[in-house]
């Protein structure tokens, strides 16, 4: 809850007065202290690390309760756990940041080819008290406070729409997490409903600078079809139509993601697809700076992976391809491969290819 809600609750439902209510809530996000009426937050049960050429990645795992999924209980699991990872960065300033990637659901029903949480299917959302805990955790068990959050871990962000709205506006509290909206990044496969809900966001006061980065991964349908099967029913064409209206203010960028996968999306003739798709976004900028921005992401292969990782010069080919088609584009960097924590990368092996939820077509 938020502190204006949550202070009417504890006063109506716990019996707590208003200003120890007040008190209880600033200090369970600012110092970490959990009051004797509030449940804590989870446990972190497993913390990975591995060394980067910017510090420490650290991959840490909590346990949720299964709930009634129905995978869950052909499990017989009473728990379930979610994956996070604090991504360490060096500002321009040469000061030590942390990203944290969160997870917005326990599995995927978006069947993405590519991606390690697609090959678990989807076993159940979380609420946005279990993706606040990540917050908490990162914070107040691992002591790395984020100066940046992004939901790109397990979980299609838009497929849980209500409850990471929910739980954004909790971290923008001013008297809790306090983070600023400009530093959260909604990552999506492109759920033109969930985008369009989204958007709707954007017009409350407070939110219009959340960020919002679509993963794209392919040149045209034919090829983003096969490696996400979203698009056969949301193609790229009402995806552009969607992105060419979507707000963006105060210099902002519209992120496309691309995940790099040799002999699939970066064959001749892509780079000029890729160009002209984010020609036309552009041309609805209101100055000369454009609208996007191409984050290449280097494929990390998921468990049983059909195909490797590119190779630096397969990546700097493709850049060079699209830089010279007047994209503006950028290489993020991988962190996190080994432990199995970059992009892609997270998810339980012992749950592995179960059916998909089918995707649905929004109205």
């Amino acid at each position: 809850m938020t502190f204006d809600q949550f202070v009417p609750f504890a006063r109506r439902e716990l019996g707590v007065t208003h200003p120890r209510a007040e008190s209880a809530y600033k200090n369970l996000f600012r110092t970490g202290e959990i009051a004797d009426f509030l449940a804590p937050p989870a446990t972190v049960q497993a913390v990975l690390s591995e060394d980067s050429f910017e510090g420490k990645v650290l991959k840490f795992v909590q346990h949720v309760p299964a709930g009634d999924s129905p995978l869950a209980e052909r499990m017989a699991a009473k728990s379930l756990a979610t994956e996070s990872v604090l991504i360490p960065m060096i500002g321009r300033t040469g000061s030590a940041t942390h990203t944290l990637c969160v997870s917005s659901q326990v599995g995927c029903a978006m069947g993405c080819t590519f991606c390690e949480t697609a090959q678990m299917g989807l076993i159940r959302s979380l609420t946005p008290a279990e993706i606040v805990q990540q917050w908490w955790a990162a914070t107040h068990a691992l002591g790395h406070r984020p100066q940046n959050i992004v939901f790109m871990g397990m979980g299609e962000p838009l497929d849980n729409i209500d409850h990471v709205i929910k739980a954004i506006a909790v971290l923008i509290d001013h008297n809790g997490a306090h983070m600023p909206v400009s530093k959260i990044t909604v990552s999506t496969v492109g759920r033109l409903d969930g985008l369009a809900r989204l958007s709707e966001q954007l017009h409350t006061p407070g939110w219009h600078r959340l960020n919002l980065a679509v993963s794209l991964n392919a040149p045209n349908d034919e090829v983003r079809s096969q490696i996400m099967p979203i698009n056969r029913a949301m193609p790229m064409e009402a995806l552009k139509r969607t992105l060419m209206a979507w707000p963006v203010y105060g210099g902002g960028k519209l992120c496309l993601e691309y995940v790099l996968i040799p002999g699939v999306n970066n064959l001749p003739g892509h780079a000029a697809e890729i160009a002209r798709f984010v020609a036309d976004i552009n041309t609805t900028s209101r100055n000369s700076s454009p609208r996007c921005v191409i984050n290449l992401i280097p494929y990390n292969p998921r468990r049983n992976s059909p195909w490797p990782a590119p190779a630096d010069a397969e990546i700097d080919a493709f850049m060079g391809e699209l830089a010279e088609k007047g994209v503006f584009v950028k290489r993020r960097r991988t962190k996190g491969r080994d432990l199995m924590g970059a992009c892609g990368q997270l998810g339980s092996e012992h749950i592995r290819k179960r059916r998909f939820v089918d995707v649905t077509k929004s109205p």
